[in-house]
């Protein structure tokens, strides 16, 4: 069974200033690549792919303008990210649509965020000296997409299988 998330993707001038970010050479820290840089939304695990395709098709969730930054921030020890907000009200009706498919829904406040770094093992590292750095954008946001995860010696990678629009709305 393939391994599932519903994520939304970053339009290329995103993509473009986040990938201008500086990626120092960090020893036990791994950099993403932009084809990972993506807003999870939901994770599934490993799941039939119709299952997801067929809760997904009931998705109802406004669109809206995500909001990238203002700043390279970290979650602890371990991982290096740039927030993303406006995107709560749509991850909400992922969750509302897919609540049976795959793993649990996390029971914690969603909190949306581009992953640029991950360390190698549980230790971390002092990523302080990294965050801080300003980069800040906004985009449309009229889909989300349910993307296949597929394990790879140099990081995951990221297949889109299936595209949902969201709600019309005040994108």
């Amino acid at each position: 069974m393939p391994r599932l998330f519903v994520a939304v993707w970053l339009p290329d001038d995103v993509l473009d200033l986040v990938a201008a970010l500086p990626r120092p050479e960090v020893e036990g820290l791994r950099w993403t690549t932009r084809g990972q840089w993506h807003v999870t939304l939901r994770f599934f695990g490993s799941v039939e792919l119709d299952e997801a395709v067929d809760a997904l098709r009931r998705l109802s969730a406004p669109a809206t303008t995500a909001e990238l930054g203002p700043e390279v921030a970290r979650f602890g020890r371990r991982i290096l990210h740039v927030p993303v907000g406006g995107l709560e009200r749509v991850a909400e009706g992922v969750v509302r649509a897919t609540r049976k498919v795959g793993r649990p829904p996390e029971d914690r406040p969603f909190a949306g965020h581009v992953t640029l770094a991950r360390t190698r093992d549980r230790r971390g590292a002092d990523l302080r000296p990294l965050a801080g750095l300003p980069v800040a954008a906004s985009w449309p946001v009229r889909e989300v997409c349910l993307v296949e995860s597929r394990l790879h010696p140099h990081g995951a990678r990221y297949e889109v299988v299936e595209r949902f629009s969201l709600d019309s709305g005040d994108a």
